[in-house]
């Protein structure tokens, strides 16, 4: 069996890792031991604060080091995604994959550290194919979105979120000070504008208008000030909450048309 390999378990990188699963690739990923994920009930990441967590269809569940081959195999064979603790990507050499899927969203320009991968698919801002990866997805809004390059760049990030009902950048909380998050509500809580949705240090973060909290990062992660640690959406949809987005779905699809232009799925499976 060769798996798939994908670095990050966030929004965006479990909808790759839904899509994936669901076209009967076996899948793993790779995480932090704090991940930094904000749509946790859409994250595979959230397996490694809870143990496990179920995104639509599809179950993960965390592996801790030092990473055990005949397990991750037993998981994957249940249909299962092991999420291993696996900072350094040390699974690289355990597991020998033929794709990896790096959708860690670093959104920087990244140098090639992968070694003989025969497909090394980047997503978003910081890759370029032919440098950095062999194949680029497009990750943001737009008439690109979705797309596969097999030359050229990612478009650079623009730090511009989706308007939703007239608000964009308000509906990115940000931690306004370096410091340990502490919540003070629940993902899927309807919010007041000015109600408190977290602590960082000292300072709170408030819900600039009312809304679902769609989204809000791991208590007790250390951030630095300006990051994104929640997402306040103005429809009053819970459901929202639980839904892989139509962008990580497009993302998804780019993903694996990239797959199937180089293998025979069954080659993967």
């Amino acid at each position: 069996m060769s798996f798939v390999l994908v670095r990050g378990g966030g929004d965006l990188a479990s909808g790759v890792a839904l899509r994936l699963r669901q076209s009967g690739l076996p899948v793993i990923i790779t995480e932090l031991p704090m991940p930094l994920a904000v749509r946790r009930r859409v994250s595979f990441a959230t397996a490694i604060y809870m143990g496990h967590i179920q995104v639509e269809d599809c179950l993960a569940c965390r592996v801790d080091e030092p990473i055990d081959d005949p397990i991750v195999g037993e998981m994957v064979a249940e249909g299962i995604i092991p999420v291993l603790v696996d900072p350094t990507c040390v699974s690289l050499e355990i597991f020998q994959p033929k794709v990896v899927i790096d959708a860690r969203m670093l959104k920087k320009k990244l140098t090639r550290r992968y070694g003989p991968v025969e497909l090394l698919i980047g997503l978003g801002p910081g890759f370029e194919a032919g440098e950095n990866c062999d194949a680029v997805v497009e990750t943001n809004r737009g008439d690109s979105m979705g797309r596969v390059f097999w030359e050229g760049a990612a478009a650079p990030n623009t730090s511009v979120p989706e308007n939703i009902n007239g608000h964009a950048e308000a509906r990115v909380l940000r931690a306004p000070v370096d410091g340990l998050v502490e919540p003070q509500a629940d993902i899927g809580d309807l919010l007041l504008a000015g109600q408190t949705v977290a602590q960082v240090g000292n300072t709170f973060v408030l819900a600039p208008f009312n809304g679902i909290l769609r989204g809000l990062i791991h208590r007790g992660v250390t951030v630095q000030g300006g990051m994104r640690i929640g997402d306040l959406d103005p429809r009053i949809e819970p459901s929202l909450c639980a839904h892989v987005s139509d962008k990580s779905l497009a993302v998804a699809e780019g993903v694996l048309e990239a797959i199937r232009s180089k293998f025979d799925l069954a080659e993967l499976r």
